[in-house]
């Protein structure tokens, strides 16, 4: 495993730096070019390569949901994106980075398909699709019978968590959590892991309204929501909380901290996402590893189909881990 030393010496900063930003210590004044750079180093330091050789120079547009600024508040996209990156290396093709609010600067005639990063509304696939009918989607699967996608299976992981902790005998399991919004509509995407949650812990007659807290998938609002939690729930917090996020598990464990609430003893956590510094928090979070390298990974593999061939669309599902840390007991 690489080192906080490892990743200083390679980004080039302060081993001091590094613990902090990979922290998200909100006191931390450091631009973002500087938090880009150990992000993607620290993900670089934890991949492990395969080799192969083809389509070289050829380009393919790898197009992200977010903004770049707003990449940096979520590493399972950074991650997916890196994975795509590194997979083109490999077999000698090109990836240009688009981010969405600026694919009218990709040439058509010339790349080979697009592979798509994140939620994208109807009209923004039509838009896509009229760019290059070669689209594959990673984390959404916007029409499963026209379109490839590589997609976790969010309900199967969610039943993971929740089961760990019945079998570490925790009744009361509280829920943080975030919810998207597809561009130009004002209905959040149904987020499968709170869904899931809801409808798992009913089962399990064990369901109370009043340890779900929703908001976006971010460090402050995981800070935001568990330090509301505190303060609305009392002596009466949950002994465990479902964090739909390693970011908003962060923010959260900051929030416990400040209140002088012992983790894992007095309550554990349990994110989703395994990022890479999700090991490097106090205490090491303990999370369902997505497996996001594979996911960018596959998703090239799929478009390579694609152009050889393929007519048939693919809805593929990555698997995950449950990786136990300190973060809970044992």
């Amino acid at each position: 495993m690489a080192t906080i030393k490892d990743i200083a010496e390679k980004a080039g900063v302060s081993s001091a730096t590094v613990s902090r930003v990979l922290n998200y210590d909100a006191s931390l004044s450091v631009a973002d070019e500087t938090k880009k750079k150990i992000f993607e180093v620290a993900e670089e330091l934890s991949y492990r390569k395969t080799s192969s050789k083809r389509y070289v120079d050829q380009k393919v547009a790898v197009v992200h949901w977010y903004t770049e600024k707003e990449e940096l508040n979520d590493l399972y996209y950074l991650s997916i994106r890196l994975g795509i990156e590194k997979r083109c290396k490999e077999i000698g093709m090109k990836p240009e980075v688009y981010f969405f609010n600026n694919i009218k600067d990709i040439k058509a005639a010339e790349i080979e398909g697009i592979i798509a990063v994140g939620k994208f509304s109807e009209q923004q696939v039509k838009e896509l699709t009229t760019i290059n009918p070669m689209v594959v989607f990673v984390d959404y699967s916007p029409n499963e019978d026209k379109y490839d996608s590589i997609v976790i299976d969010f309900e199967k992981a969610t039943k993971k968590i929740i089961d760990f902790f019945l079998s570490t005998d925790h009744r009361k399991i509280g829920f943080i959590g975030g919810r998207e919004l597809l561009k130009g509509q004002t209905e959040p995407i149904e987020d499968l892991r709170e869904k899931t949650y809801k409808s798992y812990m009913w089962e399990n007659g064990l369901f109370d309204e009043r340890f779900v807290y929703v908001g976006s998938f971010s460090v402050e609002d995981g800070y935001n929501l568990m330090k509301q939690a505190i303060e609305d729930l009392g002596e009466n917090l949950p002994t465990a909380f479902f964090m739909s996020s390693d970011v908003m598990a962060i923010g959260s464990l900051r929030a416990l901290h400040e209140a002088n609430i012992t983790i894992p003893d007095r309550v554990s956590i349990i994110g989703i996402n395994d990022m890479t510094v999700s090991k490097y928090m106090y205490p090491s979070l303990s999370t369902i590893r997505v497996y996001t390298e594979v996911m960018g990974e596959t998703a090239v593999d799929t478009l390579l189909e694609r152009l050889e061939g393929r007519k048939i669309a693919k809805k593929i599902l990555v698997s995950t881990k449950l990786i136990i840390r300190d973060s809970v007991k044992k």
